[in-house]
């Protein structure tokens, strides 16, 4: 079943395109991922799945399509109501996802009531499940400003407030850029631990396909604003046909096209 569908998806910024002709589908519990080098588009075709474009951008033409509805050109309210419900974000700057001067439970808190019609008690269980989903101390962060918190718990309790009210997709924009390697590993197995417990999927947009390969179902690459590549992980890892899918697998350390699936497993963990 098609969760998210992104058709002839053309992108302008001040009438100049910038994301031509984009097709994919996620599926429902899918890891779907985007990668390409930056500026390639995938961030901006992320941000327009739930109206996060910027003023100065504009869809030129094409549909996205959300569990069966067309959200192309929702007003802005109707995205606020369908984002951090429906279609969660976690984002690479996780310190401008939270205010600095706001604990972290009481933005919690203030996300659960725009959506839901819950006591108080009710909306701190939520949120104290949520960062414990997350492996978080949970009254400690629940009572902690975000200054009080490391880089790679900021980013977890960001991702405790993209999934406390069990969204159909998550969006992970490059969580991982700004974390130290083995923060990063981590994140990642949070979100795939979570991405299994309440069956959502994921839309991951990143440029590392160490990563791509350890988590996607399906890998889609982008170039110039264009998907040149699409297809299940073992296809586009294994059998590249684009070139600059080839040339994105040559840049990683030692991989030479003669090198075979399983020493390119070993390569790319």
């Amino acid at each position: 079943m098609s969760l998210l569908t992104v058709r002839h998806l053309h992108i302008s910024c001040r009438n100049k395109p910038i994301v031509k002709n984009i097709d994919f589908t996620v599926r429902q519990g899918e890891w779907f991922t985007l990668i390409g080098e930056s500026g390639s588009g995938k961030s901006i075709t992320a941000s327009t799945i739930g109206g996060l474009l910027p003023k100065e951008m504009s869809i030129a033409a094409g549909h996205v399509l959300f569990d069966n509805k067309d959200i192309t050109h929702l007003s802005n309210k109707e995205f606020q109501k369908l984002r951090g419900k429906e279609i969660s974000y976690v984002f690479q700057d996780y310190q401008s996802s939270l205010t600095p001067f706001m604990k972290i439970g009481k933005q919690m808190d203030e996300m659960i009531q725009a959506h839901c019609s819950l006591t108080k008690n009710e909306r701190r269980e939520i949120a104290l499940q949520a960062l414990e989903d997350v492996q978080l101390p949970t009254k400690r962060v629940y009572n902690s400003y975000p200054f009080q918190l490391s880089g790679g718990q900021l980013q977890r309790a960001s991702i405790a407030m993209a999934i406390m009210l069990n969204p159909k997709l998550l969006i992970a924009d490059e969580p991982t850029t700004a974390l130290d390697s083995i923060t990063a590993v981590h994140v990642l197995e949070v979100i795939a631990n979570i991405k299994e417990k309440i069956n959502c999927a994921i839309l991951f947009i990143t440029h590392d396909l160490r990563l791509a390969r350890k988590y996607s179902n399906t890998i889609a690459v982008m170039k110039q604003g264009e998907i040149v590549e699409a297809g299940t992980k073992e296809s586009v890892i294994y059998h590249p046909s684009h070139p600059y899918t080839k040339r994105l697998l040559g840049a990683v350390p030692t991989i030479k096209s003669s090198t075979s699936p399983a020493k390119l497993d070993l390569i790319l963990q």
